[in-house]
């Protein structure tokens, strides 16, 4: 197999064993990096030369037997939003200010720290609004899978990376679905944490930075790095000494254990058929292995959302009216006429708005209290067309999608995307769009969902091959 296909724990050993080095596993990563990146525009600051002398520094510390920390070594993406020292974060739009950061956010500071090879940024669409690689700054990005269509968003890039084997590690950020919607896209496992169990700055309700990664493990060792403690996030959970490494469930066996079959979202698209029957699969598994399934009712509800719709309208439109006028005709034009329809909202408005993020807290902890876990699609429907904006395309219907993610982001427990099965779109030409099954637990169980998300892989099969660059 090629080195851009192993994983990060496949890396070290090898790392460790003297079979190959860092700078080969980046040599591979940035060979496989050239020929997809012209179909899917997965990055941003792509700089070869810096990663390969991150990969030198890194084979030197292998040769002494003295890596300097758990990735030591291993090609790492890192997304825009994710300020990374003396580089500019335009946050995917024109309208950002071009000034380098003065330091490197908790997550970036953190896999640095651990040694490794950051090869690139990713791409998002302005200010991360979108479900899509819409963007005024980067080029659209697109899905390995069928590059007619979206890969999600707002983690947009990295999770074409990931499903594109632009290394094994990329970090995403989410705050109503935007590790996992594109992580479902496009068949990779992508972990929203629990609110502050990995630092981050600016700190904001219900924003998590968190791993995309195309296995479970790798996702947990990555989580073994970005959960160390950082300062600089007030909203912090205390550091705890959670064991990363997984023990597959030995202390927790699925016999007996409760989990919530959510099928409808309460709001928003329907769920399609296909989506439907693949995590009714999902369900009928668990069952298997003893677990007690159990259909739940919504979590949410259309005036739920529409209050969370608002209450980001209202947020945007101001952070919009702060800009400069220059600035300002660069934003998105979906996203401009967005927040322009807050600006009638009285004060009133804005308030039962923003009583909607509470509220939605209140119902998503009331619910989980019968089930140790909930099951459900991680979207509703399969990726929109690359340069739509959302599902929808409709500006002011842009986040009827995010019915089953949403609810963890405002409750702030742990959910994550794992792959359960796929859509053949096209038989003649083998496309397919993967499925994403959410698992979510309680607050701060985040150890469990990668326990659960783990026992989900082995017990699904086998899957497709993962997409090759086209040939045209």
């Amino acid at each position: 197999m090629a080195l851009h296909q192993l994983s990060a724990l496949e890396l070290i050993a090898g790392y460790k064993a003297g079979e190959f080095s860092p700078i080969e596993a980046t040599e591979s990563v940035l060979t496989q990096i050239e020929r997809w990146e012209p179909h899917i525009a997965a990055t941003y600051l792509l700089r070869p030369e810096e990663a390969l002398q991150q990969a030198r520094a890194a084979e030197a510390r292998w040769l002494r037997h003295e890596p300097c920390g758990p990735l030591d070594g291993v090609p790492t993406t890192i997304k825009d939003n994710i300020a990374t020292r003396g580089d500019p974060t335009p946050l995917g739009t024109k309208a950002t200010l071009l000034a380098p950061a003065a330091y490197d956010a908790p997550p970036a500071a953190r896999v640095r720290e651990a040694g490794a090879v950051v090869v690139s940024k990713t791409t998002m669409p302005d200010y991360g609004m979108l479900s899509s690689g819409l963007s005024t700054f980067h080029t659209i990005s697109r899905n390995p899978w069928d590059v007619t269509r979206t890969p999600g968003g707002s983690s947009a890039g990295a999770a074409a990376a990931a499903a594109a084997g632009y290394g094994p590690l990329h970090l995403g950020t989410d705050i109503g679905g935007s590790i996992r919607l594109p992580a479902g896209w496009c068949g990779i496992f992508g972990l929203k944490p629990s609110l502050g169990r990995v630092p981050i700055d600016p700190p904001y309700m219900g924003r998590s930075a968190g791993p995309m990664t195309r296995t479970v493990a790798d996702a947990a060792l990555l989580m073994q790095v970005l959960s160390r403690p950082d300062a600089r996030d007030c909203m912090a959970l205390p550091p705890q000494d959670i064991d990363w490494s997984l023990t597959w469930r030995q202390d927790k066996p699925l016999k007996g254990l409760r989990i919530g079959l959510m099928l409808d979202a309460g709001c928003g698209l329907p769920t399609e058929a296909a989506i439907r029957m693949a995590v009714e699969h999902a369900g009928h598994l668990f069952e298997g292995q003893g677990a007690i399934v159990t259909l739940m009712k919504p979590l949410m509800t259309p005036e739920l959302l529409a209050g969370l719709d608002h209450f980001w309208r209202m947020r945007s439109m101001l952070d919009i009216d702060a800009l400069p006028p220059n600035a300002r005709a660069g934003v998105l034009p979906v996203i401009l006429q967005w927040a322009e329809s807050a600006r009638s909202m009285s004060g009133a408005d804005v308030f039962r708005a923003y009583s909607a993020t509470h509220a939605t807290r209140v119902a998503t902890q009331q619910a989980m209290q019968p089930f140790d876990y909930v099951i459900s699609p991680t979207s509703p429907v399969g990726p929109a067309p690359f340069d739509w904006a959302s599902p929808t395309n409709d500006p002011l219907r842009g986040l009827e999608h995010i019915g089953f993610t949403v609810p963890f982001n405002m409750g702030e427990q742990p959910a994550a995307s794992v792959n359960c099965g796929y859509v053949d779109t096209d038989p003649d030409s083998g496309k397919v769009w993967p499925i994403g099954l959410q698992i979510a637990g309680h607050r701060f169980d985040d150890l469990g969902v990668l326990q659960m998300a783990r026992t989900f892989e082995q017990l699904r099969g086998p899957q497709r091959e993962w997409p090759s660059p086209p040939t045209t």
